[in-house]
């Protein structure tokens, strides 16, 4: 009776082993990493949302009035700037450059790629930056801007903060191979730093700062 119980069980594994002949079969995804080096081609301009600033916009929410305190440049400045883990290196939110890709779709039109596809076709990758958001690294060095602005009733007031005039970065970049080309990545990275850029008074907000292109004076990487 054992005997026939385990020779039962055998074919019962044999039978789940191979699949029914109407059985779905769904393939992985295919994809692939590139690093990506891009370089600036107008100023880049970071503005941090500072503790300072989630401080006053807390107090407003609970009706807490805020000390005024006296401006401190120096301080606005160095809070504008997004930091590594080590707390010296610079870096800039990664999301920030996956939007200015997406954003490039617009310029190819619908009937090719769908900004909605995009979002899930693409990913961008960083470090973790000092504040727990993914960064990728700016190589370039910062200097305090001074700019004048308008805020509450039209009142002018000054903000002061980081600027990369020079700079450059690597995209690590992860693209599902069955809806996109690596030429069509390359395209739309390149369409997005044209024609969206990053940071402050970007193309995007009726600026002209924070595009960047493709750097061809050095190579794309596939990483896997």
């Amino acid at each position: 009776m054992a005997k026939k119980a385990e020779a039962k069980r055998a074919a019962t594994k044999v039978d789940e082993a191979q699949p029914a002949a109407d059985a779905i079969s769904i393939d992985r995804i295919a994809a692939e990493t590139i690093r990506v080096p891009i370089v600036g081609t107008t100023p880049l301009i970071v503005h941090r949302f500072s503790e300072k600033a989630k401080r006053i916009m807390l107090d407003g929410m609970i009706g807490r009035k805020t000390p005024k305190m006296p401006k401190d440049p120096e301080a606005e400045y160095e809070a504008s700037r997004y930091l590594l883990a080590d707390g010296k290196s610079d870096g800039f939110p990664v999301v920030a450059f996956k939007l200015a890709t997406i954003g490039g779709a617009r310029f190819y039109g619908k009937n090719q790629v769908t900004m909605t596809g995009l979002r899930q076709f693409l990913f961008f990758h960083g470090e973790i930056g000092a504040d727990g958001q993914m960064l990728a690294p700016i190589e370039g060095e910062p200097h305090m801007r001074e700019d004048v602005v308008r805020v509450g009733r039209g009142q002018a007031d000054l903000r002061y903060r980081a600027e990369f005039v020079d700079w450059r970065t690597v995209l690590r970049v992860t693209y599902v191979t069955s809806a996109l080309t690596r030429s069509s990545v390359l395209s739309l990275i390149d369409a997005g730093g044209m024609g969206v850029g990053v940071g402050e008074w970007r193309p995007e907000k009726s600026g002209q700062n924070g595009t960047y292109q493709i750097d061809e004076e050095r190579e794309i990487e596939v990483v896997d």
